[in-house]
């Protein structure tokens, strides 16, 4: 018998091919065929991929292909021989890692530099022809995909290694994961696979997938997540690459770091080369032999990408020729054959159908403006933030207003202006009410007169907001009480001050819609490991006015206790640093009023610590008193908020500029201005492993 995928022959021992056969309920199946059955499955598993990821032509269902792979899983599980590096197995995720280990790149990832107009890309071109003089010129364009940038190294033709860009010298060790991104071929296929080549590429999700799984976590009463590309950088630094596997991440490859074997001699060739060999390439790429069809494409583009199912915000111009890009070289930042162009936010202008107020967790109207539906950067836009008072005076805008919008960001409509030009005279100004539209309490409008604020004690909508803001993560981090859960639990009855959440039990809850056994014993856990969380976090999720949680940790910090800080008058509050008369006015009349004095007895009688909390700093720590530090670029797999706080937490300071003064700047992927300005003023610049080594933080930890 032959030896398939490095197994080796069974011994003919008695009985031996009969129990094997039995297993799979099939006693006429031998050994021989029994290995041809799971090459095959391999083979047609990793077709199926293909097709579906790479050529979005699938022959299968999902269910089908989900069979498929339960079969190939079960011959690997019983006979552990057969499963192979390259396996379609070994997408579905191990066991949870400890941490990322740091890798080198053979070759920098350098960054792009950006143009925003048309005057920018000539210049560019006139930049290569003086580096190239007399010489022909072809450039390619390419749309530039709004995802998280690795590297993928195979040898052999086999994936041993995936990588994020990090620094662009160094990034962090994701194989586990970047083999559940199911377009990446775990082995190349094909012929001319050179005996070494680290792909350079993009992962991403669509725009579907990534709706899909807001909309369930929407339904859950579940914050949902800001854009897919964060959601992408999140996934590839999971710990648990099963759950990295489940959330459909996808590649376009397209670059290459170092290559060991005979290579093409144009851009466009390698990514044929690249397609060849079963990865994945965008099919919108195009070269031109001028800057003219370069242009023309850039217009093009501008069109085509709100028809894309997954986000881009630009496009990228390169040199075809390997070679010329090898003469150019590169500056200390970035390739200067290279150079991106970044669109403009898309607008839109629809019609502006009514102005809502929604109540803010300090009572803040906020105007929101109804929107006949629009399709903008490739969602529908119903709403827009219309800000304050001011901003829709200074605008002019009214309802039945035509409107342009907006998305900033490609995240979040605005109101960009009105078209007077445009009105019938059927248009009516928006008038502020004089009572909250939710409760009816009276409604007074600030001293510097752009927002207007409900003064009732007992608002529903108020009470909500808090509620959630109090349950943020970067505050109280209770499990399970998302909007959903807070309505419910408003709306019921059950909740009518923040103190009230500590005094629900999983009999209360459990018979509420869409709870369940399960969901009721987690947020009752979830609220009961929130009272350890200490006086800076509480104070920050209280929803007093002008206090947030830098100025709240700050201060718990330097009080210790709420009792210290009840006996301090308004002016000792006003003196701490950061503070002022306004944050001190603010929190010294809430902490003192009736409402606040209330809130405070009955959390102190719900054992709701009002300590201050002990430093996370462990063993081997710095103490960073006096330190100031700027956060820049995707720190992946670490929030931002929270890296704050664990720099507040040891005494340090966290802003966002960089200045003389800044002690350390912490710089992630697509790290922008302020590394560049820390490198001018010789600011020492931190990756993240270097970050968490200097908080005493073990990377696993995070």
């Amino acid at each position: 018998m032959g030896s398939f995928f490095g197994i080796r022959p069974q011994q003919s021992e008695p009985g031996k091919t009969r129990v094997m056969a039995d297993l799979f309920g099939n006693p006429e199946l031998p050994d021989e065929k029994f290995l041809k059955k799971a090459r095959h499955l391999q083979a047609e598993i990793e077709r199926h991929n293909e097709l579906y990821y790479t050529k979005a032509n699938p022959e299968i269902s999902d269910r089908d292909f989900d069979r498929m792979m339960a079969e190939l899983t079960d011959l690997e599980n019983r006979f552990p021989d057969l499963r192979t590096p390259d396996s379609p197995t070994q997408r579905v995720g191990g066991r949870p890692v400890e941490g990322f280990n740091q890798v080198a790149h053979r070759v920098p990832m350098l960054s792009i530099d950006n143009s925003y107009d048309e005057q920018m890309v000539r210049e560019f071109d006139t930049r290569v022809r003086k580096l190239l003089p007399g010489q022909k010129i072809r450039y390619v364009v390419e749309p530039k995909i709004d995802g998280v940038a690795m590297s993928a190294t195979y040898e052999n033709g086999l994936l041993v290694l995936g990588a994020t860009r990090g620094d662009g010298e160094k990034g962090d060790d994701i194989t586990t994961n970047l083999k559940t991104v199911r377009g990446i071929p775990l082995r190349l296929k094909g012929t001319g696979i050179p005996t070494m080549v680290e792909v350079r590429g993009e992962v991403y999700m669509e725009r579907g997938d990534f709706d899909a799984i807001n909309a369930a976590r929407a339904e859950k009463g579940e914050e949902v997540y800001a854009n897919p590309r964060n959601f992408t950088a999140g996934s590839l630094k999971l710990l648990d690459s099963k759950i990295c596997a489940s959330r459909k991440l996808r590649l376009f490859a397209h670059g290459v770091g170092a290559f060991d074997g005979p290579a093409p001699k144009t851009h466009h060739e390698l990514l044929k080369a690249f397609s060849s060999w079963g990865i994945p390439v965008n099919e919108h790429i195009h070269v031109h032999d001028s800057i003219e069809g370069v242009l023309e494409e850039i217009a093009r583009w501008d069109k085509l990408r709100t028809e894309l199912s997954y986000e881009t915000d630009g496009v990228v111009v390169k040199v075809d020729s390997l070679a010329q890009r090898e003469a150019m070289g590169s500056t200390t930042k970035a390739p200067r054959w290279v150079i991106a162009y970044k669109f403009a936010a898309e607008q839109a202008t629809t019609r502006l159908v009514a102005i809502d107020l929604q109540v803010g967790k300090t009572g803040t109207l906020t105007p929101v403006a109804r929107l006949e539906p629009v399709r903008l950067a490739g969602t529908t836009v119903c709403n827009a933030s219309l800000h304050n008072a001011d901003f829709i005076s200074t605008k002019d805008i009214r309802i039945g207003d035509m409107v342009v919008v907006e998305k900033a960001g490609e995240i979040i409509p605005y109101v960009i202006r009105s078209e007077p030009g445009k009105r019938d005279g059927s248009e009516t100004p928006f008038v502020f009410p004089t009572e909250c539209p939710v409760c009816g309490a009276p409604v007074t409008r600030d001293a510097a007169g752009a927002f207007y604020r409900c003064t009732g004690t007992e608002c529903a909508a108020k009470l909500k907001r808090r509620l959630r803001s109090f349950a943020m993560r970067n505050a109280m981090d209770i499990e399970g009480l998302g909007a959903e859960t807070v309505e419910l639990l408003v709306d019921q009855g059950l909740v009518k001050s923040i103190p009230d959440l500590f005094t629900l039990t999983k009999e209360v809850v459990e018979p509420l819609p869409r709870m369940g056994k399960k969901s009721a014993a987690s947020l009752i856990e979830g609220i009961e490991q929130s009272k350890s969380r200490g006086l800076g976090r509480l104070l920050g999720g209280l929803g007093i006015r002008h206090i947030g949680e830098t100025i709240a940790d700050d201060l718990a910090r330097r009080v210790g206790n709420i009792d210290k800080l009840l006996a301090l008058a308004e002016e000792e509050i006003a003196n701490f640093p950061g503070m002022g008369p306004e944050r001190a006015q603010s929190l010294f009349e809430w902490l003192h009023s009736a409402e606040g004095k209330k809130t405070i007895s009955r959390l102190a009688e719900l054992h709701v610590s009002m300590e201050a909390a002990a430093s996370a700093q462990p063993a081997g720590g710095v103490d960073l008193t006096g330190k100031t530090f700027v956060l820049t670029g995707t720190l992946e797999g670490l929030d931002r908020e929270d890296a704050e706080r664990m720099i507040r937490e040891r005494g340090g300071k966290a802003t966002g500029s960089v200045s003389k003064k800044t002690n350390y700047v912490v710089a992630g992927e697509a790290a922008g201005s302020k590394l560049e300005k820390a490198r001018e003023l010789g600011v020492q610049v931190l990756d993240k492993s270097e970050f968490l080594q200097l908080l005493g933080i073990p990377e696993g930890k995070v």
